[in-house]
């Protein structure tokens, strides 16, 4: 019964990966070929869509439709407006989203998708720029825009020629290409993505500062360089953080003590019941500034080996504490 099936399994499996290769080559054919259609008129669109006041309206029908929408998402995350208005809403109202300000960047493979075409006496009676992409250069789309992005494909990958593939993963490209040329136009770094990505890793270790998930106030352990070493054990214990500041009478920082430098002091056998915070501390310690960025500390950290770090202000005054934990709970690291 084994042997009946198992050459039709193998049968098919060799015609999906043999299918998926050539998807990709077929693709990736696409894709190159791009190049050769690139010339002044991308770097007049870049150009035009760096003019542009108001924001990029990218639209599209069908599968081009869904390539449009990362392609607004892709524009407006990098530094350039832009949204996403569907061509068959706009017929029905939602061409009031659109401005004079506004330019628009329709995309179409064969340039005649018919909620496209028509809305186009619309849009030129309003002013705003039109930027075609598609793969005709006779179509209707490309003849009423201002300027046409060829993104003609040779074939579809998929074997009937007909479902939309690798004309879509040339639109995307020649999509990403274009937020690349204007990201690059408009000085965008990464300070700036990370401000329009808060939620995402980038942002986190680009704009959370060391204010922002330090212990502060009481929660900071602290004890003068006098104190005993019961003192110095009751505020390690209680504050939890695996360490303590010794501070002198203006909070600036003489020393820290650590469970590393308990376990090293136990270990040498060496009395401490007599002995003061500031006869065990290390001194000088490694601080960090409250408004330096987060991921500066998590780095001085973990290149001096240490889990936790004390935090000053501009003068020198201790302020703050954290430790590797802290830095976690915030995904900083």
């Amino acid at each position: 019964m084994t042997s009946q099936h198992t050459t039709p399994r193998n049968s098919q499996a060799e015609q999906a990966i043999r299918l998926a290769r050539e998807t990709l080559d077929i693709e990736a054919a696409a894709v190159l070929g791009l190049k050769q259609h690139l010339d002044q008129s991308f770097a007049h669109a870049v150009e035009m869509m760096l003019r542009v006041s108001g924001r990029v309206v990218v639209m599209g029908m069908g599968k081009s439709g869904h390539i449009g929408r990362k392609i607004a998402a892709t524009l407006a995350s990098t530094g350039t407006p832009a949204m996403f208005v569907h061509p068959a809403e706009a017929s029905h109202g939602d061409l009031g989203m659109i401005k004079p300000v506004d330019l628009v960047l329709a995309i179409s493979n064969s340039g005649e998708s018919e909620e496209l075409t028509a809305i186009l006496p619309v849009l030129k009676r309003m002013g705003a720029p039109l930027i075609a992409m598609t793969g005709k250069a006779e179509s209707t789309l490309a003849r009423h825009a201002d300027i046409f992005l060829d993104c003609a494909v040779e074939k579809e990958a998929c074997p009937l020629n007909l479902a939309p593939t690798a004309s879509t993963t040339a639109q995307l490209a020649l999509g990403d290409a274009l937020a690349v040329a204007l990201l690059d136009a408009r000085g965008f770094k990464a300070e700036d993505f990370a401000r329009s990505h808060p939620g995402g890793a980038l942002g986190r270790k680009l704009l959370t500062h060391v204010s922002d998930v330090m212990r502060s106030g009481d929660a900071v352990p602290r004890v003068a360089p006098q104190a005993s070493f019961s003192e110095l054990m009751r505020e390690m214990s209680s504050k939890g953080l695996g360490a303590t500041a010794i501070v002198d009478g203006d909070e600036q920082v003489l020393g820290i003590f650590t469970d590393g430098d308990l376990r090293r002091l136990v270990e040498k056998g060496i009395d401490l019941r007599d002995t003061t915070a500031q006869q065990v501390m290390h001194p000088k310690p490694s601080t960090v500034a409250r408004d330096a960025l987060a991921v500066e500390a998590a780095e001085m950290m973990e290149h001096r080996c240490i889990t936790s770090v004390l935090v000053v202000d501009a003068a020198g005054r201790l302020c703050g504490a954290l430790n590797s934990n802290d830095l976690m709970r915030a995904k900083v690291i």
